[in-house]
């Protein structure tokens, strides 16, 4: 590693150059190409100017990279929060972002500060998969219409009703359709290309091909419309933390923190999965998450959460330490302070095309169906849990799919076996009750118990069970009862027929007590 000594303390031993390699100093660059197009393009579609997408880029790298956790970890925005991000600015305006992403930061530094970021390890991964794939959805429907240069409904029923008159081409501009489609194929075949494509990332040479269509033949296709950073930047005033007041903008808030930890941190462990060097500290990278998050709501920028795409090209093209990240900050941050100018050439149908090749991409169809056959518990709740985000929203989709998860959980592990066998010469029936006795199984196990004989004696053998629920705590001892009784009867109705009715006891008060109770 050749680390470069700074001049002017050559006596203080607490300080220490900050050590850049060739190798990571290269991978910066590799991730700076894959960041540019995807910071712009998550802001374009988050209905917020292209600035704020930077904004959080250039925050990701100076800031979060700079703080323990993981090393080779890159952060930025996300394909993965934009539909939960186009909601809240659509609901409490762009103005309100600031404070939004704030608290959400400061919920999760709360949350690593508590030691909690390992937890987010135990959710369940057809819930994750099942969140992405139903972003992913929702991300492809929306951008055809970007792609399209289409008038987009409003709500997600009204864009998938609209779909066949976009494919009629109602609305629709064939120059920016041509742009877009264009895009697509460059991203779909350039990474077929490795030795290229290890040079230069699809989506910048898609999105630097059709900028340059654009510019050529003066095409009539709408384009990125860029200010200066420091006019976007709009910290959050009294009237937006005054929304914090409200149940809907808390909903957003959490919603905000637990979708962007459970990224980052299911992408630190995909990530730790591709190189040998140190592991993922999961409740410091949640602090170093909150911290970033903080610092992008003081600044009124996009939400940030670790990037699986970005983080692979660092680890791919060599990256070793945290310099990388930092320094692809640093890019972001010469870009768009020297060549804010260079983005208003891009077509904005070209951001919309790398949108639409990440949200494929989010979508697990090799995986749904793999857990079809192997587990289809899981298959299940991956497909509830993306058709109720499409459906409804973010929030509601991972929390019935939380739901979905520990229900079947419970199922799973509730189960209750029953062996009977005789007991001896005098027809004893002995019953052994095992397992988890849970009201998930109160069915089966009442049918099993009221499927015995009842002209013989049963005894009820319950060592066996780990764990008894209320309900079948209640519904057992309820049957004991009953069948003690059923038991009392006809001892006393066998004793009425050997003494021939003696004692006053009639036998028809017998048989009435019998068939009613």
């Amino acid at each position: 590693m050749e680390v470069l000594p700074v001049r002017g303390f050559p006596n203080c031993p607490s300080f220490r150059p900050f050590p850049i390699s060739r190798a990571d100093f290269t991978a910066s660059l590799v991730v700076f190409l894959v960041a540019l197009p995807l910071c712009v393009g998550v802001a374009v579609a988050s209905g917020v100017p292209a600035e704020l997408g930077l904004i959080t880029g250039i925050v990701g790298g100076l800031v979060t990279g700079l703080l323990p956790g993981s090393s080779v970890q890159v952060s930025g925005p996300a394909a993965g929060l934009t539909v939960l991000v186009y909601e809240a600015v659509h609901s409490y305006g762009v103005g309100a972002l600031g404070v939004l992403v704030l608290a959400a930061g400061l919920v999760q530094a709360g949350l690593g500060v508590l030691r909690l970021g390992q937890w987010f390890r135990a959710v369940s991964v057809a819930v994750v998969q099942g969140m992405l794939a139903g972003i992913g959805l929702v991300l492809v429907v929306g951008q055809l219409y970007v792609l399209a240069d289409a008038a987009a409904p409003g709500s997600m029923g009204q864009k998938l009703g609209g779909l066949p008159r976009l494919v009629l081409g109602t609305g629709v501009t064939g120059s920016a359709v041509a742009v877009g489609t264009g895009a697509l194929l460059v991203l779909t075949l350039w990474p077929k290309w490795r030795r290229a494509a290890r040079v230069v990332p699809a989506p910048l040479v898609a999105v630097g091909l059709a900028a340059g269509a654009t510019w050529l033949f003066d095409l009539p296709v709408r384009r990125v419309a860029v200010s200066g950073l420091l006019d976007a930047v709009r910290p959050p005033g009294p009237g937006d933390w005054a929304r914090l007041t409200e149940v809907g903008v808390i909903g957003t808030v959490l919603a905000f923190a637990l979708i962007a930890s459970a990224e980052s941190l299911f992408s630190a462990a995909a990530v730790d999965r591709l190189h040998d060097g140190k592991r993922t500290h999961y409740d410091k990278e949640l602090i170093a998450q909150g911290v970033g998050n903080a610092v992008c709501g003081l600044l009124g920028a996009l939400p940030m959460t670790a990037v699986i795409v970005r983080s692979a090209a660092n680890v791919q093209a060599g990256a070793r330490t945290k310099a990388s990240r930092v320094l692809h900050g640093v890019w972001l941050l010469l870009f768009a302070a020297v060549l804010p100018s260079a983005l208003g050439v891009i077509p904005v149908a070209a951001l919309a095309a790398v949108l639409l090749h990440a949200g494929f991409k989010l979508v697990p169809v090799r995986a749904l169906v793999q857990l079809w056959r192997e587990h289809r518990g899981e298959a299940v709740v991956l497909a509830v849990t993306a058709g109720t985000i499409v459906a409804t929203s973010l929030f509601e989709g991972v929390l019935v799919g939380l739901l979905l998860a520990v229900a079947k959980t419970a199922w799973d592990i509730s189960h209750v076996h029953i062996e009977t066998h005789e007991g001896g010469d005098d027809g004893t029936l002995r019953v052994r009750v095992a397992g988890h006795a849970t009201f998930l199984r109160l069915p089966k196990l009442l049918d099993a118990l009221d499927g015995l004989p009842h002209d013989r004696v049963v005894v009820l053998d319950l060592s066996g069970l780990h764990h008894t629920d209320h309900a079948c705590a209640a519904a057992l001892e309820g049957w004991t009862t009953e069948r003690e009784a059923r038991e009392a009867l006809r001892r006393a109705d066998q004793e009425l027929g050997e003494s021939g009715g003696g004692d006053g006891v009639e036998p028809g008060r017998i048989a009435t007590l019998r068939s009613t109770t």
